[in-house]
């Protein structure tokens, strides 16, 4: 039996112009193991690329996630993986998908699938075989492109040429395909971003602020994870020239009050944003002076760590900043107490907020990235074999005051100063 699925493939895109970054790609990742144990599962299995990926080969950009679809049950999938020893875990099996690991690389494979009903959340699903129907369902044009191994596509909703073009297009009815989840308000405002070469049309302004209520039903996690997307993006820097997308933005998320920060932002901050974290970057959105911070790590689901550099940033600049903060003496206490990632961050945060190149701050950023923690070499070891202390108390207290001495005396200590304290 010959499969027609197979045909469409072959046929679709005679000018493939890309097919060398799909075979570079799959190279290096070995997916090919993945497509072929899949495909020559029966002869009507078929498993393919789909959605970011392809997405971003045919736009020239890196490829950092591979979605994979199949017209086969994920228990079956789970069958073959199990059977030729690739690791995998059921990731949202429920939902049709499983995420395998070959070598140091994760791919998802979800089932093809059919919606039966949506709360503007999640949706109901029903497993499929039908390519075309799975396609229907998704969000934009470009997100409803499939690739087998090899790069050729099956594009049914023409998703290539407005990718091409820079066309942001909902599939079908664009306020259906919003209330199905309304998460796809900040996807549509992410990928206007990135790849938007036209305006915004009144039509899609019209039902997006219509529905923009219906945010209100998605989980923090889910919005937080969208908001990493979005700042992470090559095309987050053009939000501070695109009204609508600020309007959006602040709807949703009423915390990001700075966004206007990245309007005139220095060259040099330009030229490192992409290297910046996600908790930098909203660092820089929520830091005001007041407890906008607080209630940011209160409603969204930040780490103890993060939550410890926001607090950091927000507390030094909650205080009237002078040219004493920026001094080496201050910046060697953050490194022993914090971290130096967290004097980097501070560094980078006031570079950012100057128009114009702080020279001298670049000049102390520079020399402090190769400076290590200081040490301080007085144990209490060296107070018991050496002045005859036992341990207790006033050893503690004798540690602590001579840790104090050296903090303040910029991290240095001699043996008659020592002798001092001891002895005081």
């Amino acid at each position: 039996m010959i499969n027609i699925f197979s045909k469409i493939f072959k046929n679709k895109d005679s000018k493939n112009y890309y097919f060398v970054d799909f075979e570079n790609l799959n190279k290096k990742t070995n997916i090919e193991k993945i497509f072929h144990l899949i495909s020559n599962f029966s002869e009507s299995s078929e498993i393919r690329y789909v959605g970011g990926s392809i997405r971003k080969i045919i736009n020239k950009e890196k490829v950092d996630d591979i979605d994979l679809a199949t017209n086969i049950a994920p228990k079956i999938v789970c069958e073959i993986l199990r059977k030729n020893k690739i690791s995998f875990y059921e990731s949202g099996i429920e939902h049709g998908t499983i995420t395998a690991k070959v070598h140091d690389y994760k791919f998802e494979i979800t089932t093809l699938r059919k919606d039966i009903s949506t709360d503007g959340r999640h949706a109901e699903v029903e497993f499929s075989n039908d390519w075309h129907e799975d396609a229907s369902r998704r969000d934009f044009t470009f997100n409803a492109i499939y690739a087998d191994l090899h790069g050729n596509l099956y594009d049914p909703f023409n998703g290539k040429k407005d990718l091409e073009s820079g066309n942001v297009k909902f599939i079908g009815n664009p306020e259906k395909r919003i209330k199905e989840d309304y998460l796809r308000i900040l996807r549509y405002v992410r990928f206007f971003l990135n790849y938007s070469k036209v305006d915004h049309k009144d039509s899609i302004k019209k039902i997006i602020k219509q529905n923009i209520n219906g945010i209100s039903k998605i989980s923090s996690d889910r919005l937080l994870d969208e908001l990493k997307k979005l700042v992470l993006s090559k095309g987050f820097l053009k939000i501070s020239k695109d009204k609508f997308c600020q309007e959006i933005i602040t709807l949703v998320f009423p915390q990001l009050i700075n966004l206007g920060i990245f309007k005139n932002i220095n060259d040099y901050s330009k030229k490192i944003i992409e290297e910046k974290d996600f908790i930098f970057l909203i660092s820089l959105m929520i830091i005001d002076n007041t407890d906008n911070s607080e209630y940011f790590i209160y409603k969204y689901n930040i780490s103890n760590e993060d939550k410890k550099r926001i607090k950091f940033l927000s507390n030094i600049y909650s205080k009237n900043l002078d040219r004493n903060t920026f001094k080496e003496k201050n910046f060697w206490k953050i490194i022993y107490y914090n971290g130096k990632d967290y004097l980097i961050d501070l560094i980078d945060f006031q570079i950012f907020q100057n128009k114009k190149l702080d020279k001298n701050l670049l000049k102390l950023k520079t020399f402090f990235n190769t400076q290590e923690v200081p040490k301080l070499e007085v144990k209490g070891k060296t107070l018991i074999e050496k002045f005859n202390f036992k341990e207790g108390k006033e050893l503690g207290e004798k540690l602590t005051e001579i840790e104090e001495f050296w903090i303040e005396n910029s991290f240095k200590i001699s043996d008659q100063e020592l002798n001092k304290i001891i002895n005081n």
